[in-house]
């Protein structure tokens, strides 16, 4: 295991948790919400909410996956739901590190051509390094960096971990 751990797993649920109930808290008027998750690991994490979330809410939580193309973000992103899936509904729309902002500007963008209801933005971990003015609405925790480290987190089964590395 990695040696700079900045989140344990039971950390990590916690803040999955916490974020859940927050996301039912700004959503509570809705009868459905989509919670799309940028593949991989935003995904991950976007099934890990939806599965608090439908512990505690009582409206319907529907998935969606996104794909993007972190290097090249100019690709056209996809998603696993059709545009109609989750027109007039709430989004989120999730990933796990926001690095430099990139990738959520434009899967924000990709959603703006869709009218929603409400359309927040969630991350595990805010390294606050953003070459685009993006702001999350929920985040598990913000961490300023260097531009050299790097933050990965480790989704496994009862071992999830984040971890700063060179």
């Amino acid at each position: 295991m990695p040696q700079n751990i900045i989140l344990t797993h039971q950390e990590i649920e916690h803040k999955i948790k916490r974020i859940a109930y927050q996301i039912y808290e700004t959503f509570v008027d809705e009868k459905e919400i989509v919670i799309a998750g940028i593949a991989k690991n935003g995904f991950i994490f976007a099934q890990k909410l939806a599965k608090d979330l439908e512990k505690i809410a009582e409206f319907k939580v529907t998935l969606c996956e996104v794909h993007a193309n972190k290097h090249n973000p100019f690709e056209p992103i996809t998603t696993s739901l059709d545009k109609a899936a989750y027109e007039n509904k709430g989004l989120i729309l999730v990933d796990d590190v926001l690095n430099s902002g990139t990738t959520l500007v434009y899967g924000v963008k990709h959603f703006l051509d869709v009218p929603l209801t409400k359309f927040k933005t969630a991350v595990l971990v805010d390294r606050n390094h953003k070459k685009y003015p993006v702001k999350v609405d929920f985040k598990g925790i913000s961490l300023s960096t260097s531009f050299q480290e790097h933050v990965q987190i480790v989704f496994e089964e009862g071992n999830s971990y984040a971890y700063l590395s060179q």
